[in-house]
């Protein structure tokens, strides 16, 4: 059983702590609530500057949005302008910007408040510099993808509805990512593209794009009369929709390409819209073999056929193979030679 002294003493050792902890707290109360209300400004000031920052941006994309439907709901300029390519390359960089925005804001709230605390950054600086040459190493690939993804949508090296050839694949693009760019590809697979793996780009929708045309004809046939057939197929096309729009100058006959001992190639240029260079130059060859079909000028192409009527003349046929019998030493000549007949005496 315990005293009554250890008791007493007991209250008293109780007594002394609670008064400490009361007199610890009131010395550092003051500065507890200054801190407490400096971390809750920090944070109420860095949502907000977020959140208005975000709607700025917001409010930037849909702008950039309205006019490209503006710019695409004219005649002409929706031509020129791909609304979708548009939107989709305002979107990614809006996302991107408020990502940075979000990221500068909370991270800067964040290093005040931890000073605020009296932690010292130096450490966690150096920890987090550590960490972050690690990740990088790890996830350089990755890291490479999203800033040439990046610079990608920034230049609009291109966009959705372009026909580019990317080196690794070609084909239509449909999907313009921060890491992967994707391609519908002519027989209607999808190609996933790393954007850090593209070196180089060729777009073929950008501008405008050159349709063009080889008509080969006989040696012998007339060229001026070659070259008003094809001009007259050429004006028929560009007075009918919607080749009238696609064709962005008259077709022009560039003269002779080649000529051979049996036939001329004439070539036929015509600048167009972009992407449509194989679909008008199609067009463009199925009224060239119409009109000339009309006018009765043949278009040829490889050798030329051999007619009916005439037969293949084998200049060895009248010639007979030489016999066996010619050659004393053959076979056939020492069996066809009468046995010797033996003499006795």
């Amino acid at each position: 059983m315990s005293t009554p002294l250890a008791t007493a003493s007991t209250i008293d050792d109780a007594q002394k702590s609670a008064d400490g902890a009361a007199e610890y707290i009131g010395q550092n109360w003051a500065d507890w609530l200054g801190a407490g209300l400096r971390i809750v400004l920090i944070l109420v000031i860095a949502l907000v500057l977020r959140v208005i920052v975000r709607r700025m941006l917001t409010k930037v994309i849909e702008r950039m949005n309205r006019g490209a439907e503006a710019a695409a709901s004219g005649a002409l300029s929706g031509l020129l302008v791909n609304a979708e390519r548009r939107r989709q390359r305002s979107e990614a960089i809006g996302s991107v910007l408020r990502s940075v925005a979000s990221f500068v804001i909370m991270g800067t709230a964040a290093l005040t408040v931890l000073s605020v605390l009296q932690i010292n950054l130096a450490p966690l600086l150096a920890s987090a510099g550590v960490a972050g040459v690690a990740i990088g190493f790890g996830a350089r690939n990755l890291v490479t993808d999203f800033l040439s993804g990046v610079f990608m949508i920034l230049e609009d090296q291109y966009g959705v509805g372009d026909v580019i050839d990317a080196g690794v694949a070609s084909g239509t693009v449909i999907e313009v990512g921060l890491r992967v760019t994707k391609l519908r590809g002519d027989n209607g697979e999808i190609w996933y593209i790393r954007n850090g793996e593209v070196k180089r780009i060729g777009n073929l929708s950008q501008g405008w794009a050159t349709a063009t045309v080889d008509v080969r004809i006989g040696y012998h046939e007339d060229l001026d009369r070659a070259r008003a057939l094809i001009l007259r197929a050429a004006d028929e096309m560009a007075k009918t929709q919607p080749w009238d729009e696609v064709l962005w100058e008259p077709v022009e006959v560039l003269g002779l390409e080649s000529v051979t001992a049996n036939s001329m190639v004439l070539q036929a240029q015509a600048r167009t819209m972009p992407g449509k260079a194989m679909s008008a130059a199609r067009e463009l060859r199925w009224r060239i073999k119409r009109t000339f079909d009309e006018a009765g000028m043949a278009i040829v192409g490889g050798l030329p056929a051999a007619s009916d009527d005439e037969e293949a003349v084998d200049p060895t046929a009248g010639i007979a193979a030489p016999s066996a019998l010619a050659n004393p030493v053959s076979p056939q000549a020492l069996a066809a030679q009468p046995l010797p007949t033996s003499t006795t005496k």
